[in-house]
């Protein structure tokens, strides 16, 4: 099972997603403009090949907080919706788009920021940025953020190299089900 097989298999969930939860979509986004003004989020993002993509994502954070990883932004910098997002996950659905229109699939690495210097190197000794990064996979049902660089591109590694059809629907299943924690964001105010 290729690319090809794989890139048809996000193109026809993703657009099922979409469709599914296109009710849920409308209610977060009018929801959101009382939460921040802004409900949606875009980030510059590394995609495949180091080619830079707008991220798209419903905002959880109030609108000037800076860009920065999430483990380096501050829990206090989090809306009282924005936290329900992230612990329900429901602020990642956006991200069908970017499936959509082929910067992002499913199953992959979780994309970095430009200014992730020690991620980025780490992921291109590995070679991971082969691949169109993932809204969830390996890393993240397992925990594993972009604290720990050197790990993240080893796991992300090891994730491409085995994947098959039964890891991609696991990945999917696993999150779907509530494993993992989305984007960590330091606890200290």
């Amino acid at each position: 099972m290729g690319a090809v097989f794989f890139r048809t298999l996000d193109v026809i969930l993703a657009l099922a997603g979409l469709l599914i939860t296109f009710p849920i979509l409308l209610f977060v986004a009018l929801i959101g403009l009382f939460d921040t003004g802004s409900p949606i989020f875009l980030q510059e993002r590394v995609g495949r090949n180091k080619k830079p993509f707008m991220l798209v994502k419903f905002r959880t954070m109030s609108v000037d907080t800076a860009s920065v990883a999430s483990h380096l932004a501050s829990s206090a910098s989090i809306t009282r919706m924005g936290g329900v997002l992230r612990k329900t996950k429901l602020d990642e659905l956006p991200q069908l788009w970017n499936v959509l229109k082929g910067e992002m699939s499913l199953v992959g690495p979780r994309p970095g920021l430009f200014n992730q210097e020690e991620l980025t190197a780490a992921r291109e000794a590995k070679g991971v940025f082969s691949v169109r990064p993932g809204i969830t996979g390996e890393s993240q049902v397992n925990e594993i953020d972009m604290s720990t660089p050197a790990l993240l591109a080893k796991v992300d590694a090891k994730m491409i190299s085995e994947l098959s059809i039964t890891n991609y629907f696991k990945f999917i299943i696993m999150t779907v089900a509530g494993k993992g924690s989305g984007d960590r964001v330091k606890t200290n105010s």
